[in-house]
């Protein structure tokens, strides 16, 4: 059983949403990043979701924005970004990584040769934010025949018909973007995540998460009701944010907040 599967698996025999958590790779410098990695695996996450930074993150907000300029400020580059991975896995066999990323990123590399990469680094699935399925054959390739799953998003506005097609050409999850625009965190919850979750998965048995504006321990509750997954992003990205006087505080404060946001998802 591949890493993500086994997360998913083991999250439900305990009756309870699997914890994703989102961290942009190298942010603020490569050795804070991974000691963040760790607080977060100690922790308690389920899956480890590292934006690779890049230079126009459409996607995401402002927090995210800054996160990915401090990281590429950092001397982040492609390659120390699979280093990261590597690192990370060196204390870590077990929890999966998801590459969020831009496919500008990957094709500029050469698919097969990107995935490739990633695969031996260690990652074990890939979300390429700005491909959609219809025109993600080279990168659905290129994951299949290096053993990396397939992550496709799932919008508000998605109409039912695309339902299916999305969830054929995804083979780890499904994430859904409860809140139409960009990454950030939300004082309240979208009131429809239970309908949304139930359409999805008429149309595919993967797990589904559910993600963007979630920040507190009571989104993280009321998402984990309905759906397979809950992703924080940013509001451990703010964490970061909030100690970058003293970078030697950023693993333990991680520590801290991840640890009460995990403590939602039991059912």
């Amino acid at each position: 059983m591949d890493r993500i599967t086994h997360a998913f698996a083991r999250a439900r025999a305990e009756n309870r949403a699997a914890f994703v958590a989102y961290l942009c790779a190298g942010d603020p410098d490569f050795e804070t990043s991974l000691a963040a990695c760790r607080a977060l695996v100690e922790s308690g996450i389920d899956v480890l979701e590292l934006g690779v930074p890049f230079s126009d993150p459409l996607a995401d907000g402002l927090t995210n924005q800054l996160a990915a300029q401090r990281a590429l400020e950092g001397g982040m580059t492609a390659s120390r970004v699979f280093e990261l991975v590597r690192r990370i896995r060196e204390f870590t066999p077990a929890v999966p990584v998801v590459f969020y990323t831009y496919y500008n990123l990957v094709f500029s590399n050469g698919v097969d040769a990107y995935v490739r990469a990633a695969k031996e680094a260690g990652v074990d699935g890939m979300l390429t934010l700005d491909l959609p399925p219809e025109e993600a054959a080279d990168v659905q390739a290129a994951c299949a025949a290096h053993g990396v799953k397939t992550v496709f998003i799932v919008a508000p506005t998605t109409p039912e018909a695309r339902l299916a097609k999305i969830g054929v050409a995804a083979t780890g999850f499904i994430y859904y973007v409860s809140r139409e625009g960009v990454t950030g965190v939300r004082d309240s919850m979208a009131a429809n995540i239970p309908q949304a979750v139930a359409a999805i998965k008429r149309h595919t048995p993967l797990p589904v998460v559910v993600g963007f504006g979630i920040g507190t321990r009571a989104h993280v509750v009321e998402v984990a009701a309905h759906a397979d997954g809950v992703v924080v992003g940013s509001a451990l990205v703010n964490v970061i944010r909030d100690h970058l006087a003293d970078r030697s505080r950023i693993a333990p404060a991680l520590a801290l907040r991840t640890a009460d946001l995990v403590a939602g998802t039991q059912r």
